[in-house]
């Protein structure tokens, strides 16, 4: 099944949360993981792969995405989208 995304804006400039209209991280504990740390989970796993993409916390039917300082949200977000593409349909 497809999943839908929305991407929502934050106060920081260098977040953007994702909400979905699915369960994305199981369990009532959040998860949050930086660059370079490892994860089973395919979805963490694909968009800390993005280049610029600094650190996430996801929880259920969201997650946070923290981008790099230098790094461009034009540059990330199509390849943030494309994760999702990868991992849910």
């Amino acid at each position: 099944m497809a999943i839908s995304i929305q991407v929502q804006n934050t106060p920081n400039p260098n977040s953007v949360k994702i909400n979905t209209d699915q369960t994305i991280f199981e369990g009532p504990s959040s998860t949050s993981l930086k660059n370079g740390d490892a994860t089973d989970h395919p979805l963490a796993a694909a968009l800390l792969s993005i280049e610029g993409v600094d650190n996430i916390f996801g929880i259920r039917d969201f997650v946070t995405i923290s981008k790099t300082a230098d790094a461009e949200w034009d540059t990330i977000l199509p390849q943030v989208e494309q994760a999702f593409v990868s991992v849910y349909n």
